[in-house]
């Protein structure tokens, strides 16, 4: 075995994004040191691309007047059809507001109240009051029964991640970036640390840490087509999963965004529809208030993505070499607005598609964009299975989102479980030693050296990583999307049980010394094929509609039976995650109607 680096700290974050970044402020906070790990420079993680906004009952702007954390609570659990902690949403929801409001003592520019009369888009008009001015605005978003989403124009990730990286300068934390944890160091009870790969040179590296936190996103880039950055491939969740301890939560809960452009698959931000967009079809018809005459444009995404994809079914969606698609259009809220609201999203039209939305259409189609299910944590962020190992953001299941998360409660999320994880995390870290065996870290760094080893001699085959990769990326999309049924899904599922084989017998065409990608893709497929199949297999088990899982052949949410979350585990040598099921903790609010989305399907 060759020498290796081992780096030691009191707390160790795997992924630099908002929910990472936070957990480390809150840390330091506490006077403990903490190593946070990336893949990307921390201001170029996926957190950056977030664009409408953050969730917050403010109830400042003259729309989101009477607003507070109780109405917030119910929409979130409305939203989530059911499906998520009450207790997570309340502490959330509670939360939250202190959150934007510290955000902005850091720096965030939240755009303002300015006070006057204005008309909306839809004709109706509302004055904003002199004695609110300059105080946090909000606009409107779907699923939400008032205006509470704070914003920077539609770059409100951006601003966040900004001010958050500049706090973790300030307070020292330590950053490795271009470095990518392969692998948790644990010895069955308590998670030590992990073995990470340098993306600059190939090198193996130790960390080794009193507690560790998950904190790498979702999984979106398992699917052909998704609004995710490149390098969300669900790493956190697999290398979790593979103790054969921890266990992943809701992984069928897939989020379909409905306006990723077409054919790039780039977010157009729900901002834009919350600001009075509208959906077209193939002659120009405004076809959501045909299906949800109350929320419109504005139901949940669920609904909305699920909405769109039965008008094109219909008939109704315009034929590209793309295939069909439908139109949003935001020409009527004019350019003063479009160029200083929605500046984000007229570059990228515009760079990306040719297109300026102020006097053309946008193709969109729902497109692949969050990940519900992650790491099962208890609402304290801790993971199940393993002392001192911690989630947050997407890569967990805290489970605010159940079913179906409502925008900007992402970027609301990413914030409350690092603020409150992290302190969690801090009492956890100053309570704990740092015991382990040194022989646990050299045999995993063995095993991990012994992968690499197999994958450049082909020792054990010489499939393609590459092409393992697409038929799993094409499955799902073909498979296991907006709309479900169990022959589909059971196409799906037995698909990629043959792609799980095949991921253990990668052989690599390159030399796979050094920074080499394909020994990186190589190292992630069996994980990835993984996750896809937890996808899969527990949406063919799911036999009901719950928010983002619409079953075809069960199109009814089933209350009696399914009122549970599902918890895959992958034991040793298991071609099957292994499905057990726990009960959603109903604290407030039973379960009843949505109030919108009804027969969806």
């Amino acid at each position: 075995m060759s020498a290796y680096k081992t780096y030691v700290t009191d707390v160790l974050i795997v992924g630099a994004g908002l929910a990472g970044e936070r957990t480390a402020v809150e840390a330091a906070e506490n006077g403990l040191d903490s190593i946070i790990l990336s893949l990307v420079p921390p201001r170029r993680s996926h957190s950056t691309a977030a664009q409408g906004g953050m969730q917050a009952s403010l109830g400042n702007c003259a729309m989101g007047e009477g607003d507070n954390p109780d109405i917030h609570f119910q929409d979130t659990v409305k939203g989530s059809d059911w499906g998520c902690e009450q207790d997570v949403a309340r502490l959330f929801t509670e939360t939250v507001p202190i959150a934007v409001r510290q955000m902005s003592h850091w720096g965030v520019p939240w755009n303002r109240v300015v006070a006057g009369k204005k008309t909306l888009p839809d004709g109706r008009e509302l004055e904003e009051k002199k004695e609110k001015e300059g105080l946090i605005t909000a606009r409107d978003f779907g699923g939400t029964a008032f205006w509470r989403t704070c914003y920077t124009s539609d770059g409100t990730g951006h601003t966040l991640q900004y001010a958050m990286d500049s706090l973790v300068l300030k307070h020292g934390c330590t950053v490795h970036d271009r470095i990518e944890a392969i692998s948790l160091i644990h010895d069955g009870e308590k998670c030590i640390g992990v073995v990470a790969r340098s993306l600059r040179n190939g090198e193996l590296i130790v960390y080794v840490a009193k507690s560790t936190v998950i904190a790498t996103g979702g999984y979106g880039r398992l699917y052909g087509a998704s609004t995710n950055a490149v390098i969300n491939e669900g790493s956190g969740m697999f290398i979790a999963q593979d103790t054969g301890i921890v266990p992943l939560g809701n992984m069928e809960a897939v989020q379909f965004h409905p306006t990723g452009i077409v054919p790039v698959w780039i977010l157009v931000t729900e901002g834009a529809r919350g600001d009075g967009g509208y959906l077209l079809d193939k002659n120009h018809h405004r076809f959501m208030p045909d299906y949800e005459p109350k929320k419109k444009e504005l139901a949940s995404r669920d609904v909305v993505s699920r909405r769109m994809t039965q008008h094109i079914r219909a008939g109704y969606g315009v034929e590209s070499e793309h295939g069909p698609h439908l139109w949003l259009d935001i020409r009527h809220l004019g350019k003063e607005h479009i160029y200083t609201n929605l500046r984000e999203i007229a570059n990228i039209c515009k760079n990306f598609a040719g297109i300026d939305p102020a006097n053309e259409l946008i193709p969109v189609r729902p497109t692949q964009h969050y990940s519900m299910g992650g790491v099962r944590t208890n609402a304290d962020g801790h993971a199940y299975g393993l002392k001192g190992l911690f989630a947050v953001g997407e890569s967990a299941c805290w489970d605010l989102h159940g079913f179906n998360r409502l925008g900007g409660n992402s970027l609301a999320e990413t914030i409350v479980s690092g603020m409150v994880v992290g302190k969690k995390v801090s009492e956890y870290t100053l309570g704990a030693s740092l015991e382990y065996s040194e022989q646990t870290i050299k045999d995993e760094v063995t095993k991990q050296e012994n992968r690499i080893k197999d994958l450049i001699s082909g020792k054990n085959g010489n499939e393609n990583v590459y092409k393992i990769r697409g038929e799993m990326e094409q499955t799902l999309m073909n498979y296991v999307g907006i709309f479900r049924k169990g022959e589909d899904l059971q196409t799906a599922v037995d698909k990629l049980q043959e792609l799980h084989q095949r991921a253990q017998k990668v052989g690599l065409q390159s030399s796979g010394e050094g920074a080499n990608p394909e020994l990186a893709s190589a190292l992630r497929i069996r994980g990835m094929v993984r996750l896809a199949l937890c996808i899969s297999y527990g949406a063919l088990q799911r036999t009901e509609s719950r928010g983002s899982h619409a079953r075809e052949d069960y199109p009814k949410r089933d209350d009696e039976n399914w009122l549970k979350r599902t918890l895959a585990y992958w034991p040793e040598g298991a071609e099957l995650p292994q499905l057990d099921y726990e009960p959603v903790t109903i604290t407030e609010l039973p379960p009843g109607d949505r109030g919108y989305g009804e027969h969806a399907g």
